[in-house]
């Protein structure tokens, strides 16, 4: 889908570039949507953990059927729709039995499609999805499984997609589109294509309150603060910090891993992102 610009009829209009061509203008299916609290940055004590999260605009989440577990029966994809919870769009599948389901859509997915979702290999046409086993090498794939049935939790965001290496025994080999290659169960389920609405991050938002609709608010250099409130602040004249970046708190922001280790998916990195194959 082609990034449109639209006519600049006001200043917000001026730099505004999105992508909302083929999408219905329909309400979302109410028995599909529910509410969704919003933390706005803060913890269960009600003090603030993240900054600069706070305002925005109300949204109702739309349950995706992230497990496809509808087996065997065939899905029509009525319509695309815009999801304001992520940056990938929807599709609505209505089933043989008259079930109504969410999926994200994959990139050529158009209305009128039909789609299934088995454990035997039914086909390799766009969104169908199938265990990892099933699926050739050289595929590229999407809302992968990290264990089988508990849903999709790679490849969901817009233009992802994940290609398959190869099958051996109890583990398919997959790499990432961060360029990390891990093995991942060969029960777990994954659907055919990648994630369609690749053209997102090319968007341009056109103004600034377009951020604080997304929750988003304002953030202040550090350098630009007193040094009463931040380390870096302060100095005669303007200055540009000196030290390394920090905290208000002074915790180093930069030049040391973050990533929590987890013995149950560290493991299966063969190929880190940065190109570091992992010892074993």
């Amino acid at each position: 889908m082609p990034i449109v610009q639209s006519r600049p009829i006001t200043p917000g209009q001026r730099f505004l570039q999105r992508n909302r061509t083929g999408l219905t203008l329909n309400d979302p299916i109410k028995s599909l949507t529910k509410s969704k609290h919003r933390a706005k940055g803060r913890n269960c004590y009600g003090r603030i953990t993240s900054r600069r999260r706070g305002g925005g605009h109300k949204r109702l989440y739309r349950q995706i059927d992230f497990k496809r577990t509808k087996l065997d029966i065939a899905g029509k994809v009525e319509r695309l729709e815009y999801d304001p919870n992520r940056s990938a769009h929807i599709a609505l599948v209505t089933y043989e039995d008259k079930e109504q389901r969410y999926i994200l859509a994959p990139k050529g997915l158009e209305p009128g499609t039909s789609i299934i979702s088995s454990d035997k290999a039914v086909g390799f046409d766009i969104g169908n999805a199938m265990p990892l086993h099933l699926i050739p090498p050289g595929t590229t794939v999407h809302a992968v499984e990290l264990q089988p049935g508990k849903g999709a939790q790679l490849g969901r965001s817009a233009g992802a997609g994940l290609r398959i290496i190869n099958s051996e025994g109890k583990h398919t080999t997959l790499k990432l589109p961060s360029g990390e290659i891990r093995l991942v169960n060969s029960n777990s389920r994954a659907t055919i294509g990648s994630v369609g609405n690749a053209s997102h991050e090319k968007q341009v938002i056109g103004k600034a309150g377009r951020n604080r609709w997304k929750g988003r608010r304002p953030r202040v250099r550090g350098v630009a603060m007193n040094p009463v409130d931040h380390p870096m602040g302060g100095g005669e004249g303007r200055t540009s910090g000196g030290g390394h970046p920090k905290s208000p708190w002074g915790q180093l922001s930069k030049g040391f891993p973050t990533r929590r280790k987890s013995k149950t998916t560290n493991n299966m990195i063969i190929v880190r992102r940065n190109g570091r194959k992992m010892k074993r």
